[in-house]
This record gives structure tokens, C-alpha cells and sequence, in this order.
């Protein structure tokens, strides 16, 4: 772990609330290099997706031309969020290194709880409606790819 990393991560959350952006910032690293960095943008582009960690990976990805980050380190000035959590889980860096923990995020106006609430309840639950549609074509999509002999398993 290099502190200066995460340190570099803090000081972009910092410059990003300056320039009217969110407190979030996050470096991807590879072999002791940046090879990628984000700050929240969710605002600026009207895009709530657009969570520092995201826009890091994003740029990681496209710099290494792999949607995976295999041998990188992330480095955010925050826990990530649940979805951001998602997103490092299917990009499989080696590790993620993080300044603020999601209470002290919640403390300052970022509460996810509720969406790790949301993700346990049951469809019926939720409190935005999540409604399954049974339809005869359902597994087509699934059976076309275990047929497809030169896919790229992910």
C-alpha cells in the first residue's frame, strides 16, 4: 500500500468539491504507476453512475484494453457504494485501498444505507418495484451464448 496514493485520491475529492463536484476521488494503479484517475461527476454530467471509482475504472480499462484490472490497485478517497463496490468486484483488481469509511460518508449527506437494505429485500419489498415478466423467450439470450463457441468468458 502506498500512501501517497491514497493521499492523491483525497486531494482530487477535495479539488472535485471546489469545482462543484462531489467529495469523491479514485486512482487506479499498476505496477506503482497511475494508470487511471476519476472524481465524481455525477452532477456535471447528469449521470449518477458517474461515482469516482466508475470513471476510474472506466479509464483503467480502456488505457489496458481489458475489462479487467488484474494486477491493479485501487485507491479511493472513500468506501465505495454499493454499486461501485459491484463494479470492482466484476473489474477484479487485486486490491482496494480507501481513506473514509461509508459512516463517515453517511455523517456528511451520502447515505447508502438504504440500498444495502433494498439489495436483502425481496422483490416485493422493494421500494422501488422490481416485477419479474415470464416470457416464453426468457433463456434465449442465455442459450445463444453457451452455444457461441468463440465468446469471451467474463
Amino acid at each position: 500500500m502506498d500512501h501517497s496514493f491514497l493521499r492523491q485520491a483525497i486531494e482530487m475529492a477535495i479539488e472535485n468539491v471546489r469545482r462543484g463536484g462531489g467529495p469523491f476521488g479514485a486512482l487506479v494503479v499498476k505496477d506503482g504507476v497511475v494508470i487511471a484517475a476519476g472524481a465524481n461527476q455525477v452532477t456535471r454530467t447528469s449521470d449518477p453512475t458517474a461515482h469516482a471509482e466508475i470513471v476510474a475504472i472506466r479509464e483503467a480499462c480502456r488505457v489496458l484494453g481489458s475489462f479487467q484490472l488484474s494486477g491493479c490497485e485501487v485507491y479511493s478517497s472513500c468506501e465505495p457504494c454499493p454499486m461501485c463496490l459491484g463494479a470492482l468486484y466484476w473489474a477484479r483488481p487485486a486490491r482496494v485501498f480507501f481513506a473514509a469509511t461509508k459512516d463517515e460518508a453517511a455523517e456528511a449527506g451520502f447515505d447508502d444505507s438504504f440500498i444495502y437494505h433494498e439489495i436483502q429485500a425481496p422483490l416485493s419489498g422493494r421500494s422501488i418495484p422490481m416485477v419479474h415478466v415470464a416470457d416464453e423467450y426468457t433463456r434465449r439470450p442465455f442459450e445463444e451464448w453457451l452455444s457461441k463457441s468463440d465468446k469471451t468468458v467474463y
